[in-house]
């Protein structure tokens, strides 16, 4: 039997994806083993509070993202429209995930002004205006009545919805992709980049003001921090929207949700970092009570 070229390069676009999906597993296993003693070091020594919380859940997302991407990639599906439930759960879950992750980098940059509240509640309403003029647009005017995890996650399905989900016609090929156009994940993505790049000038600008009067190593490892998850951030933004708008078949949503795992490590990872020095500091000062012990007392606040 012939095939088209459009189903032959449909298949190749799902073998591709199908590796890529199984390297992201590896390599989430191999960063979770190697830093496995220090972060139950973390978990066991310090404290509990909602930012430990919100490590945890950061922490182990990706783990059910990789599942769910990897089921989707192996198990034989010929029904588009289980497909297509399935890429909703795993395009929700990516969301949560990412929002999960740019808390930190809210939680920290309030701490880097100061823990100026007014500061936070803005932060904290663009970040919930966003997602949810989003909702509004693409679920025509629908009442809303959720959490903000609730409406990142109703973001998500209210973008993904128009699109299609397809499999291949070729017998053994495994996993489906997106047959319409993803133009509306675009949406997410040119808000988070914004959102990351205004807390980048944010980080910047406070840097710029405080770097005399905080002249310690725990300061330099937070602002470095920021700047190098906002840096990869937007690096990754620019990659989406590039293979969003040029490229077909499973290319072009291949690293969406690689993005987010990447997020996700580096948030924790740079939390974990962070506690690190801050335990053996021997003189942290007040801006080490205000990341590491005050950053506890923002749970309040949220």
């Amino acid at each position: 039997m012939e095939y088209s070229s459009d189903d032959v390069a449909a298949a190749r676009s799902l073998q591709f994806a199908t590796r890529v999906h199984a390297s992201m597993a590896t390599f989430w296993i191999y960063d979770y083993g190697c830093s496995l003693d220090e972060e139950w070091s973390f978990l066991l020594r310090s404290q509990w509070s909602k930012v430990k919380g919100l490590y945890i859940v950061t922490r182990y997302l990706p783990f059910v993202l990789l599942t769910s991407n990897l089921y989707l990639s192996f198990n034989p599906n010929d029904n588009p429209s289980k497909c297509q439930v399935f890429d909703d759960i795993d395009s929700g879950i990516g969301i949560v995930s990412v929002v999960f992750s740019e808390f930190f980098f809210i939680l920290r940059t309030y701490a880097l002004w100061n823990k100026n509240r007014i500061l936070l509640i803005s932060m904290l309403s663009i970040f919930f205006v966003s997602f949810q003029s989003i909702h509004h647009t693409q679920a025509s005017a629908r009442c809303i009545d959720q959490t903000f995890v609730g409406a990142s996650v109703g973001v998500s399905f209210a973008t993904i919805a128009p699109a299609t989900s397809a499999t291949s016609a070729i017998p053994g090929i495994t996993g489906c992709y997106q047959s319409s156009t993803s133009f509306p994940l675009l949406i997410p993505i040119l808000l988070l980049s914004v959102f990351e790049l205004g807390l980048m000038i944010l980080t910047l600008t406070r840097a710029i003001q405080s770097w005399r009067i905080y002249p310690s190593r725990l300061y330099v490892v937070l602002v470095n921090h920021n700047i190098f998850y906002y840096v990869c951030g937007l690096l990754f933004s620019a990659t989406n929207i590039f293979t969003l708008l040029f490229l077909q078949y499973s290319y072009h949503t291949l690293l969406y949700d690689f993005q987010f795992m990447i997020l996700a490590i580096l948030a924790t990872r740079m939390h974990l970092h962070l506690w690190q020095v801050n335990r053996h500091a021997h003189r942290s000062g007040a801006l080490a009570r205000i990341l590491i012990s005050d950053l506890s007392s923002v749970n309040s606040t949220l």
